[in-house]
């Protein structure tokens, strides 16, 4: 199967969309992957990459996680079974994987981030994570040490 194939629509298992800010705005101290609770004009959209996480987070409301301010756009076929654009979704997770990782977002400083979306095995997933903030010179750091890192590699290469 090559690369092309692979990111076809009709995989069961690809990444639909990656949360890149908050690998340089946050410290991912841990991840799980949870399903989500969408409607069938949202599982459609998603599947035409038309959702954006960039803005996301989740929170820990009476034992269960949702997910506020990931847009999944309007389903152009579904007119008057559309779904609004930004609505609390929840996330499915066990009770102990609720309690051991919530335990840890509430931590100050702590925040649920969702890193990515994708499918497994035609379930929607969201890759969620535990991050700290980076503070400024914290980011300037790590892109400074990611660039050395990116040096050295391209110097072993041409030896």
């Amino acid at each position: 199967m090559s690369s092309k194939d692979s990111k076809s629509k009709g995989d069961p298992d690809r990444i639909v969309c990656r949360n890149r800010k908050a690998l340089h705005e946050y410290e991912i101290l841990d991840s799980l992957d949870c399903g989500i609770m969408l409607a069938g004009s949202e599982v459609k959209s998603v599947r035409n990459n038309k959702i954006t996480i960039e803005e996301g987070f989740a929170r820990v409301e009476r034992g269960e996680v949702w997910l506020y301010n990931v847009d999944i756009s309007e389903y152009s076929q579904a007119n008057v079974m559309n779904h609004p654009l930004r609505r609390p979704r929840k996330l499915l997770m066990r009770k102990r994987e609720i309690e051991k990782f919530a335990a840890r977002a509430d931590e100050s400083g702590m925040s649920l981030i969702p890193l990515d979306v994708h499918f497994s095995r035609g379930f929607v997933k969201v890759k969620l994570g535990v991050g700290k903030g980076r503070k400024l010179h914290d980011k300037r750091q790590k892109l400074k040490s990611d660039d050395a890192r990116r040096e050295i590699q391209q110097a072993m290469k041409r030896r």
